[in-house]
């Protein structure tokens, strides 16, 4: 699975303490690993957010992602962070 970032994530990203954004870092290379570790609570989302999946960065943040199919190849569109 590859994964691609929508420009608010990364400015987000850019802006968050550093502690927050190593978190997302080990979890964006273990999400690249295995998706559905259990470490990372990889789970659909509802309401607003239908269609939308997240995975826990730390234990106050989540990592936001759609996935996308482009031909044979999965892609996790991370498109917001809080």
């Amino acid at each position: 699975m590859r994964v691609k970032y929508s420009p608010l994530f990364l400015l987000i990203s850019k802006k968050v303490d550093v502690r927050i954004r190593q978190s997302l870092r080990e979890s964006i290379t273990l999400f690249i690993r295995n998706p559905n570790d259990l470490e990372l609570d990889n789970h659909s989302l509802r309401d607003e957010w239908l269609g939308y999946r997240s995975i826990d960065v730390t234990v106050d943040w989540r990592a936001i992602y759609k996935e996308i199919t482009e031909a044979e190849d999965t892609i996790a569109y991370f498109v917001a962070l809080g």
